[in-house]
């Protein structure tokens, strides 16, 4: 596992750690099953401090991309269909509130539009 952390970036350390994890598990360069190393190692290993790296994990935990297994360690969840499932279901959660709050399709799609432009840039 390889990560880069630029302090010049704008997006927060623990931020930078959870997408380049994110992004190499769904790409497969991590594969379903890999053991990541602990919160203080990775943490000396890129010269942050272990609550930043411990802040990644709870979110990556919090996005169904990694599990921890107790005192065996953390690991890359299996993703794929688990992942599209619960996208999904956010999905029809949010179509239905959209709904619910009299939102014109028009406008909830932009609005989603909007989310997905500044989640995953451009």
């Amino acid at each position: 596992m390889t990560l880069r952390i630029d302090i010049d970036d704008g997006a927060p350390p623990y931020e930078q750690v959870r997408a380049q994890i994110s992004e190499q598990a769904r790409s497969g360069v991590l594969p379903v099953g890999y053991r990541l190393p602990t919160v203080r190692g990775l943490a000396e290993s890129l010269g942050l401090a272990a609550n930043t790296v411990a802040k990644a994990y709870r979110a990556l935990e919090g996005d169904g991309v990694i599990e921890t297994r107790g005192r065996n360690g953390t690991f890359v969840a299996a993703a794929g269909p688990a992942a599209e499932r619960e996208a999904a279901s956010a999905a029809q959660e949010y179509a239905s509130r959209a709904r619910r709050l009299g939102v014109s399709r028009e406008d909830a799609e932009a609005a989603v539009r909007d989310a997905l432009r500044a989640a995953y840039g451009g």
